[in-house]
């Protein structure tokens, strides 16, 4: 057995043995939830088994998705302590899978497939010579047909579970921060293997300390740790807190282009700016697919002439904050050739509430991805930030706030997921 192999097999052993005992601090703190420590891909072009080497028994249950071809395997919420490489390497019928917090209390793994394969039954064996469970999952190639089949006949998941937004008498403007991707759904992945996911999350920390720091203005996150929030549940989360202003934070990448670089800001529209907009659009509405879950495309229902005003109305204050935002950051950092942009975002989809979404720069650029990771560089950009949203406000107060006033005189229709 070659030397590395043997480490490996040591280094899991200690991880599980103290998993076992308590000792690991996350799985201490967590109490219940399984550790998964090693994740094997065997088999041949026909058939193809993952195996989950795990601290205890869990329930597992699976089903299969069209456009694109995956398989989704739910789970109670697992610590997944698995090496940078996990998943990523193509085994059989499986091209790569991901992993990762899917909702409170639920893990999920998603399992590209390189061709239709259907789901076997899945089992659980305990290993003799340390306790660890050993959960195998097959997948078995199958026909179109066949495949269509078993997902039209699977039974999703439910939604991720709604946060309860209190109603509040604070009358200080509500910013809602949104950092992209999270749990199952990584986004970005840099050569180094740095996820956007864990990128732009503590960006968004550090933006919230910011402008809580000020006592300005009530501030919210869409999401606050590493768990997946399908796109139109995030639209609905700042809808229904009455947020003032949406700002989702990004970090693209571009791997045939790495000297491509710079911030960007997005606005919502149903007509993109250009055709990399466009692109780079459609790629992040797959989030949803990304993380297997199921998704739809239709855009806002506008009611009434009320309602297409107030949604006029928001985007002009939209891209008054984006012209706000690109001044404030042009003198501390990169700009793209382009720096603000619109496009059709699902997460800008919002008709009430004015919205941007910010790439703060390519991971596929050594510079940026430096820049990206560095706390002086973050402390800088949250700063200008900080300062953009002030004026934002500033000149509100100023105009008046007749969205605000347009969405009391009238209930808004739902956005379309």
């Amino acid at each position: 057995m070659p030397i590395r192999a043997r480490l490996t097999r040591s280094v899991i052993s200690a991880i599980l043995a103290l998993s076992l005992a308590g000792s690991i601090p996350v799985a201490a703190q967590d109490g219940e939830r399984a550790v998964a420590i090693a994740a094997e891909l065997a088999g041949g072009p026909g058939a193809t088994k993952l195996t989950l080497t795990l601290s205890r028994p869990v329930e597992a249950r699976a089903f299969v998705m069209e456009r694109p071809d995956r398989a989704v395997i739910d789970l109670p919420e697992v610590n997944f302590q698995l090496g940078p490489e996990a998943g990523r390497r193509r085994e059989g019928v499986v091209q790569s899978f991901r992993y990762g917090l899917f909702a409170p209390g639920r893990s999920r793994i998603v399992v590209d497939l390189a061709s239709p394969a259907t789901v076997g039954r899945i089992e659980t064996a305990t290993r003799a010579r340390d306790g660890a469970v050993l959960m195998t999952i097959p997948f078995q190639r199958a026909d179109r047909e066949a495949f269509r089949k078993a997902a039209a006949a699977a039974d999703p998941a439910p939604a991720a579970a709604k946060a309860a937004l209190p109603e509040t008498v604070d009358q200080r403007p509500l910013v809602m921060i949104d950092a992209g991707h999270g749990g199952t759904d990584p986004g970005a992945i840099a050569a180094g293997g740095v996820y956007e996911k864990d990128i732009v999350f503590g960006f968004a920390q550090a933006l919230v300390a910011r402008l809580e720091s000020g006592g300005r203005y009530r501030v919210r996150m869409t999401r606050d740790r590493d768990v997946f929030v399908p796109l139109a549940e995030r639209v609905r989360l700042a809808r229904e807190a009455r947020a003032d202003l949406f700002v989702s934070i990004h970090a693209d990448s571009i791997s045939a282009a790495p000297q491509v670089r710079g911030a960007t800001i997005y606005t919502g529209s149903e007509k993109a700016t250009d055709a990399e907009s466009a692109k780079l659009a459609e790629r992040e509405n797959r989030a949803d697919a990304a993380a297997g879950a199921e998704t739809g495309e239709g855009p806002p229902e506008i009611a009434d002439i009320l309602q297409e005003l107030t949604l006029r109305e928001t985007r002009g204050f939209s891209s008054g904050f984006a012209r706000t935002l690109m001044g404030q950051l042009s003198p501390v950092m990169e700009m793209s050739t382009k720096p603000h942009r619109e496009a059709g975002f699902r997460v800008l989809r919002s008709p009430d509430v004015p919205s941007v979404l910010v790439e703060l720069g390519y991971l596929s650029s050594e510079r940026d991805l430096k820049m990206l990771q560095s706390p002086e560089w973050r402390d800088g950009v949250t700063g200008s930030m900080a300062k953009a949203v002030d004026l934002f406000f500033t000149n509100r107060a100023t105009l008046g706030r007749p969205v605000a006033t347009a969405r009391r005189a009238a209930a808004i229709a739902p956005v379309s997921p």
